[in-house]
């Protein structure tokens, strides 16, 4: 069986979003990294220990923001941006920009599967992922088709 969804284009804005919240989620040990440097204020106590832990934490995320965002406005990205049909069956998925145009994406490739209140997200890599709305496919029989492949695929449980 092969699943052929609408055509969808992924927002700038939600990739932004999307990769940020990946990242700090992934990386969750940065935040106590910072708060190491703010127990610096018990051995000397000085009120820069807090700020100055604030900024680099502060700088850290905008950092990740900076990359996402560079991302977005790179020439060789843009094709990820464009609006685009995906046929999925269980060897491939298949991003087609147009009937001749297409870019196929082995499950091995993928790294791990979310299944959001409202989406599949497959992640690629830490900033490449393939966002999935359900309101993309035409039925809910393709929907449980997919995630029917990923549980075999053990990218979800």
């Amino acid at each position: 069986m092969i699943v052929k969804t609408k055509k969808y284009q992924l927002e700038t804005g939600t990739y932004i979003k999307m990769g940020l919240a990946s990242i700090l989620k992934e990386q969750w040990w940065v935040i106590l990294i910072a708060v190491a440097i703010m127990c610096g204020y018990f051995w000397i106590p000085s009120i820069w220990w807090i700020i100055g832990a604030l900024i680099a934490y502060g700088l850290y995320v905008l950092f990740w923001a900076i990359q996402f965002t560079g991302v977005t406005q790179m020439e060789q990205n843009k094709t990820i941006f464009e609006k685009m049909a995906y046929e999925i069956d269980s060897r491939q998925i298949l991003m087609k920009i147009n009937t001749r145009q297409g870019m196929p994406v082995q499950w091995n490739m993928i790294k791990k599967a979310e299944v959001k209140k409202d989406a599949y997200v497959l992640y690629l890599s830490k900033a490449q992922f393939i966002h999935l709305p359900f309101r993309i496919f035409n039925s809910d029989n393709e929907r449980k088709f997919m995630e029917t492949i990923l549980k075999r695929k053990e990218l979800i449980k």
